[in-house]
């Protein structure tokens, strides 16, 4: 039997597609970025001796936008976040410094699917 939370029960009976979660989300866009040429690059977090998740960075790399998108002259800065997700103080800055430097920024959802795919054309 097929199990679906209210809240996506919530989203289908108002004409939306079911939330998607970060992880398949940014599955998501990273297929599309490369169907469409883009390269793509993401640092995944893996497991520390204490069994938690960590992204190994060195200086300022807590916060870090999900990812970097790259065709041609163009470079593209993403935070993926799910429906719910926080921009964390340290993301935000990141995502400031990078517009301030005159570089393509982006936070996207779920929800902003066809603005990606304008973007990503």
């Amino acid at each position: 039997m097929l199990r679906i939370s209210k809240k996506n029960l919530d989203r289908l009976r108002a004409g939306k597609p079911p939330a998607l979660s970060e992880s398949a989300f940014q599955a998501q866009v990273i297929h599309y970025a490369k169907l469409r040429s883009w390269r793509i690059a993401h640092f995944r977090p893996a497991l520390d001796r204490r069994g938690r998740w960590k992204t190994a960075v060195q200086a300022d790399g807590a916060g870090f936008p999900d990812l970097c998108i790259v065709r041609g002259n163009r470079i593209i800065w993403a935070e993926l976040k799910s429906p719910t997700g926080v921009v964390s103080a340290e993301q935000q800055q990141w995502l400031d410094a990078l517009r301030m430097a005159s570089q393509d920024v982006y936070l996207w959802r779920p929800d902003d699917w066809d603005e990606i795919v304008r973007i990503l054309e």
